[in-house]
Order: C-alpha cells, then structure tokens, then sequence
C-alpha cells in the first residue's frame, strides 16, 4: 500500500469528494437532457431542459472547481512539481480534467441556450440540448479513465 503523510490526507478527501460529485452531477445532467430529448410533452421538455441546465450550473461547475483546486493542493503536498516528469496518472488526469473544463462550459452554455429557446417557444430540446447531453456523457467516460488512473496508477 501507498504510505502518504497525513498532510495529504484533507485534500484528498476533498479531491475525491469534488470527482465524485461532478461524475455525479453529469450524470443528472445526461440523464435529464436525454429523457427531455425524447419527451413527447413540451412542458415537460422545458421542465428537464431548464433542470439539467441548472444541475450543470450549480452542480457541475462548483464540483469541478473543488476537484481541481484540490488536486492542484495535494501535488503541491505530494512535491509533484519537484520530478522531473510527471507520473502517467497524473498526466492523464490533467488531460482530462483541462480538456473536461472546456467541454463542461461548452455543455453548459448550449444547455441555458436551450433552456432559454424552451422557454420563448415549446418543442423539441433541439440540438443544442442534444449535443450538451452527449457532452456530459463524453465527459462521464473520460472522467471514469482518470478514476481508473488514479486508482491503479499506471507507469
């Protein structure tokens, strides 16, 4: 087993619990998005719409941030930004998690455009709503690579 110093121990915790709840929140999010997509009902459709957009906002977003700002702690604990090169894990979980930024503002700004059109005109979810479902889908299977990553901690 790993032997790490107790100072590690807070923001790790933090960590995990940061990816646990954005795993989570995009999964709301996909879920929602996608049930609205095969809605047969406007109201409903909006109702959905409007939830996922709010669950990104409010859920995803902050989530994220604990869960980068305290990776960023615990590698400043662990002196990972003393090696030379970075561990395969730690690479592929920055990869992730810069790339996951991107796609979750993506995601987020589409599903509060859809949510808007909702609201003005009732209908279908439209393709914004459509591609920030898979987007949040992308991003649950990219963030599930980090978490095998970081579990096993490949060379």
């Amino acid at each position: 087993g790993a032997i790490r110093t107790d100072a590690i121990n807070f923001p790790l915790l933090l960590h995990v619990a940061g990816a646990t709840l954005l795993v989570g929140a995009l999964a709301l999010v996909a879920a929602s998005l996608l049930r609205a997509a095969g809605g047969r009902e406007p109201g409903g459709t909006l109702v959905l719409a409007r939830f996922g957009f709010r669950a990104l906002l409010i859920g995803a977003i902050p989530s994220y941030l604990l869960m980068r700002i305290s990776a960023e702690w615990v590698a400043s604990e662990q002196k990972l930004d003393e090696l030379e090169e970075d561990p395969a894990w730690v690479g592929i979980g920055y990869i992730t998690a810069d790339m996951g930024l991107l796609f979750l503002i993506v995601a987020t700004v589409l599903a509060g455009l859809t949510a808007r059109k909702l609201r003005a005109e009732p209908g279908a979810l439209g393709t914004g709503g459509r591609v920030a479902a898979a987007l949040c889908v992308l991003l649950i299977v990219a963030y599930a690579v980090a978490i095998w990553a970081m579990t096993s901690k490949p060379a």
